[in-house]
């Protein structure tokens, strides 16, 4: 992994595995029904490029750790359309530690760029 591509893509990687559970809570929290995994994919990809761009089975494991943790909770419903579906919806702890993490991440997001702009 020499070329720029290749460590481009390791930071892409290792970017992501840190903020995936925050997008998924957020899109969670902003929607006023349950989603199912295709749902919430298509959320995210109208956000563009980033967090799981083009990988939604990755997305799948997250959503099990976040319910695990009680911070969602989720329901299967039959398809008229195929198999059934699990539509997930954030609890109220999830809403709290959504804030508690939004908060960390405003604060990493900020001191971050003041890194970068050279504000030191």
């Amino acid at each position: 992994m020499d070329d720029i591509g290749g460590q481009l893509k390791k930071f892409q990687k290792e970017l992501s595995t840190g903020t995936v559970s925050l997008v998924l809570l957020a899109v969670l929290g902003q929607s006023r029904q349950p989603l199912y995994g295709y749902q919430i994919a298509k959320r995210l990809e109208q956000a563009g490029e980033g967090v799981l761009a083009g990988k939604q089975s990755a997305l799948y494991p997250v959503l099990r750790n976040l319910e695990g943790a009680g911070l969602l909770a989720s329901e299967v419903e039959p398809s008229v359309s195929g198999p059934p579906r699990r539509y997930y919806r954030i609890t109220k702890f999830g809403r709290e530690v959504l804030r508690e993490w939004t908060a960390a991440w405003s604060a990493s997001r900020d001191s971050v760029d003041k890194v970068l702009q050279g504000e030191l």
